[in-house]
C-alpha cells in the first residue's frame, strides 16, 4: 500500500483541526477515516479514495486554500509553523507559512 497523497495528508490535518468547531469537518473526519481503513484493509482502491478526497478538498476550496486555511490556524495558535518534513504536502505547507509570516 502507497502512502497517502499530499492531498489526503492536507486534507486529513485540515479535517482534525478544524472538526471540533465545525461539524461538517468532524463528519468528514469520520468519512474519510472510515474510506481509509477500507483501503488499508484492501475493500476499496486507491484511485476511488483519491477521487473521493478530491472531492471533499474542493468542498473546502480545494488543496490551496486547505492548506492556507491549517496553516494559517496553527501559526495564530502558536506562533510558527512546525513542519519540516521534505515530502511535497510539507514543502507546499512550508512554501504558506513562509508567505504568512513574512506578511506580518
Amino acid at each position: 500500500m502507497n502512502k497517502p497523497t499530499p492531498e489526503a495528508k492536507a486534507l486529513s490535518l485540515f479535517l482534525m483541526t478544524f472538526k471540533s468547531t465545525n461539524p461538517e469537518c468532524k463528519a468528514k473526519s469520520i468519512h474519510m477515516n472510515r474510506l481509509w481503513d477500507l483501503v488499508k484493509a484492501d475493500k476499496m482502491n486507491q484511485t476511488r479514495y483519491a477521487g473521493e478526497v478530491q472531492n471533499t478538498l474542493n468542498l473546502f476550496g480545494g488543496y490551496a486554500a486547505v492548506m492556507e486555511k491549517t496553516v494559517e490556524f496553527y501559526i495564530k495558535k502558536t506562533g510558527v509553523w512546525q513542519s519540516n518534513g521534505n515530502d511535497k504536502y510539507s514543502r507546499d505547507a512550508k512554501k504558506i507559512a513562509e508567505k504568512i509570516l513574512n506578511k506580518k
